[in-house]
C-alpha cells in the first residue's frame, strides 16, 4: 500500500479521535491485506467507534497477540504487573488459577514467560471462556462458572498462585469510562460493585481454602483502591504486599497463605 493511502488513512483516523493513528493505519492496512472492499469495512468499523481489537480481532498484551471478540475484556498493559509478580513466584509445573480469565491474557502470558503450568482458568462470561480456550488450547483448561465455582478439586488446598483481573470499576464511575470500554465492553467484565471491590472481598473468602501454605493470591487494583483491598485480604489472614510498576501504571495486590 502506497504512503499517500497510509497518510490519508491517518489523517481519517486522527480526525476521528485517534492518538495513535498512523499506528493504527499500519494495523487496518494490514489486516486489509490487500482487499480494498475488506479494508473499506474495517476502517468504518473503527471510524464508528468500534475497539481496534475487536476491528482487527487481536490484541497485544505481553508480546503476544491474544484473539478477542466483541464484548470481550480487551486485555490491558498495566495488567502486566500481575504477570510479573504471579510469574516471580511460579516454576515449571506448578498448580495456576488465571481467575476472571477473559480472553486468558494473563494465562497466555505465564505460559509465556514460565513454561508448561498446572493451569486453570475460569469466567463468568461464555463468550470470554470461548475466546480464552482458542488463546490457551491445549496448554491449559478453560471452565465456565463463578469464581472458584467451576475449579476441579484437585487443586483445592494445592494451588501455587491465583492471578486475578476482576471487575474492579465502581458502578457509579462506568459511565465516566471511555466510550470503548463502557459501551462495547460486557459489563459484568467491568463492574466491580459499590466501590469496585466486591469481586475483592468474595475472592480474599475463599482464596484460603485453595492455596497451598505458601501460595498467593495476585490481584489487580487501582492505586487508590489498594489500601482498602489489602486490608481485605489481610483480614481473611492472608500476608499481604501492594506492587506497582510504573511503566504500565499498573497496582496489584499480593496476599500469601501463611506457611
Amino acid at each position: 500500500m502506497t504512503a499517500p493511502v497510509r497518510d490519508a488513512l491517518a489523517a481519517r483516523l486522527r480526525a476521528a479521535g485517534s492518538v495513535f493513528a498512523e499506528d493504527e493505519a499500519d494495523l487496518l492496512l494490514e489486516a486489509g491485506d490487500g482487499d480494498a472492499v475488506r479494508l473499506r469495512a474495517l476502517v468504518q468499523r473503527r471510524l464508528g467507534g468500534e475497539p481496534l481489537e475487536y476491528v482487527l480481532g487481536w490484541a497485544a498484551f505481553d508480546g503476544h497477540r491474544l484473539r478477542v471478540t466483541p464484548g470481550v475484556f480487551v486485555p490491558r498493559a498495566r495488567t502486566t504487573v500481575v504477570v510479573e509478580q504471579a510469574a516471580c513466584r511460579l516454576h515449571r509445573y506448578d498448580r495456576v488459577v488465571d481467575l476472571c480469565c477473559g480472553a486468558g491474557a494473563i494465562s497466555v502470558a505465564l505460559l509465556g514467560r514460565v513454561g508448561a503450568l498446572d493451569l486453570v482458568a475460569a469466567d463468568i462470561d461464555p463468550a470470554a471462556v470461548d475466546v480464552a480456550a482458542e488463546n490457551i488450547g491445549d496448554r491449559g483448561i478453560v471452565v465456565a462458572g463463578d469464581l472458584f465455582a467451576p475449579l476441579p478439586d484437585r487443586f483445592r488446598g494445592l494451588v501455587d498462585v491465583i492471578a486475578v483481573n476482576a471487575p474492579y470499576v465502581p458502578t457509579g464511575s462506568i459511565p465516566m469510562m471511555p466510550s470503548e470500554a463502557r459501551d462495547h465492553e460486557h459489563r459484568v467484565a467491568l463492574d466491580g460493585g459499590a466501590d469496585g471491590l466486591d469481586l475483592h472481598r468474595r475472592i480474599a473468602s475463599g482464596a484460603g481454602e485453595w492455596l497451598r501454605p505458601g501460595g498467593a493470591v495476585v490481584i489487580e487494583v487501582s492505586a487508590a483502591q489498594a489500601p482498602t483491598s489489602a486490608a481485605v485480604f489481610e483480614a481473611a489472614g492472608l500476608a499481604v504486599t501492594v506492587e506497582s510498576d510504573d511503566e504500565v501504571d499498573g497496582t496489584c495486590v499480593v496476599a500469601t497463605r501463611p506457611a
